[in-house]
């Protein structure tokens, strides 16, 4: 059985040899996370060159997202160490640069002096500590704490009320985006997302040639959820900053509704952090964890991340192994095509290629057909096609490996870089190879071709054919 739901592993220390990686792709790894906050860039070439060995060892296309760092934002240092912070006692946070005590700490963001209010929070290392804002001054912040505990070196901060006037591009991230360039990557993923404002810089900055995965980790850019979607390629729920500036109770619910607004839009969406966790220094998972990554799939999310279990793990191919396993469990039960057919939603303005698409869902359910294939140059045709939920595989075939590429993070779709056609008829022949090579067709029985006429215009889709190989 083949499954729908793909799976994204980061690299780090445990997984950076060729044969490491190679040994994940086996495991069943559709697209690879290069994360820029850990690394050099000859770090991650070297680790690029073996995905691109990997690709050519299985003969199947892998994709590569290079996640951007964004900005970090730290509290100063404490010279004498540590220090401890109880609840109901005053807090200042100072612009100056002050050796930090029982009492302040330096705040080196002039950008969070300008937009905290009275009856904001500040948040510091990972939402342990809390402080509730009294007064904003100039250059002294005053506060409450909240929530108590120990304050230490340059911890990070996190402000989930406020939209900071930040850009989400720092200078490091320029140049990792170039990077991310000139190696011939498939995604960028662009963190601390606060508005749409922050997609359309990058989007300038990098053009269309790769995809960009925004990350959906501050509560802001919740709010602004569709118009961020819209600009974006494909959308992340990052779970760990998100889980820090929301409360625990309302991730799910948002979660939930990211993933299904991504499907309405046709968005490709992944949802990460700690999916396996346990399994950084355990052989299995807890049965929570596998049951988290079953809502995911349920909910419908067209992949799931794994962080820390793949980077730095002790068990990295077992975690990939255990998510793929349980993934086509739940593929497998009775009830998951009905949770599809329930989740699914029409297009707001929907235009020729998503009526062709929506046919062939309906053609699937009467037909004893194999498998769907579309015959796409920029993807988008693959992309309507897996937001219906077809009981078939996908097959996404391009003459753009890059396509190709980035097809491997869609919803049930089987990514095949092929031969470009001459015309309809070379087209439908080769599809029908292409399809019978991947053992995705079987002869005598019907499969579905999708493409635009004339080839080579990206969103054209305007033809449906059956054929019986």
């Amino acid at each position: 059985m083949l499954r729908n739901t793909k799976i994204l592993a980061t690299l780090g220390p445990a997984s950076s040899t060729p044969q490491q990686i190679l040994a994940l792709a086996r495991a069943g790894v559709n697209v690879f996370r290069l994360n820029m906050s850990h690394g050099s860039h000859d770090d991650h070439r070297a680790r690029l060159a073996a995905i691109r060995a990997a690709e050519t060892e299985l003969g199947r296309p892998i994709g590569v997202l290079v996640d951007l760092q964004g900005p970090k934002l730290r509290i100063g240092t404490f010279p004498q160490g540590p220090v401890t912070v109880r609840v109901g006692q005053p807090y200042r946070f100072v612009l100056d640069q002050v050796d930090g005590d029982a009492s302040q700490v330096t705040l080196p963001h002039p950008e969070a002096f300008a937009a905290l209010e009275h009856g904001h929070h500040i948040l510091v290392n990972d939402g342990k500590l809390s402080f509730h804002v009294e007064r904003v001054q100039d250059r002294v912040i005053e506060t409450t704490v909240v929530v108590g505990g120990e304050l230490s070196d340059r911890k990070g901060f996190n402000l989930p009320q406020t939209i900071l006037p930040l850009s989400a591009i720092t200078p490091k991230d320029r140049k990792d985006a170039e990077f991310a360039l000139q190696e011939g990557a498939d995604w960028i993923a662009l963190s601390f997302v606060q508005t749409a404002e922050d997609v359309r810089e990058l989007r300038q900055m990098i053009g269309s040639s790769v995809g960009i995965v925004v990350k959906i980790e501050k509560p802001s850019a919740v709010d602004q959820l569709d118009e961020i979607a819209e600009l974006a390629d494909a959308v992340m729920v990052a779970r760990g900053d998100l889980g820090v500036e929301l409360p625990p109770e309302d991730v799910p619910v948002v979660q939930r509704r990211i993933v299904h607004q991504c499907r309405h839009l046709g968005r490709p969406v992944i949802v990460a952090t700690q999916m396996l966790e346990s399994m950084i220094t355990a052989p299995t998972p807890t049965r929570a964890e596998a049951n988290d990554v079953a809502t995911a799939v349920y909910e419908g999310a067209d992949a799931v991340m794994l962080s820390a279990e793949t980077a730095a793990g002790s068990f990295p191919v077992e975690a990939v192994q255990i998510m793929d396993r349980v993934i086509r469990r739940v593929e497998s039960a009775p009830d998951y095509r009905r949770v599809m057919a329930l989740d699914y939603s029409a297009a707001d303005a929907p235009e020729q290629a998503d009526a062709i698409a929506a046919c062939v869902r309906k053609v699937a359910a009467i037909l004893p057909v194999t498998v769907s294939a579309a015959f796409t140059t920029s993807g988008s045709t693959c992309l309507r096609l897996a937001r219906e939920r077809p009981h078939t595989p996908i097959m996404g075939i391009s003459p753009r490996l890059s396509t190709a590429r980035r097809l491997t993070l869609v919803w049930g779709v089987v990514a095949y870089n092929g031969p470009d056609a001459e015309n309809l008829e070379d087209m439908v022949v080769k599809t029908t190879f292409c399809a019978t090579k991947l053992g995705l067709a079987e002869q005598g029985k019907p499969m579905v071709i999708i493409a635009g006429v004339p080839f080579g215009t990206p969103g054209a889709t305007n033809l449906l054919r059956i054929v019986y190989p």
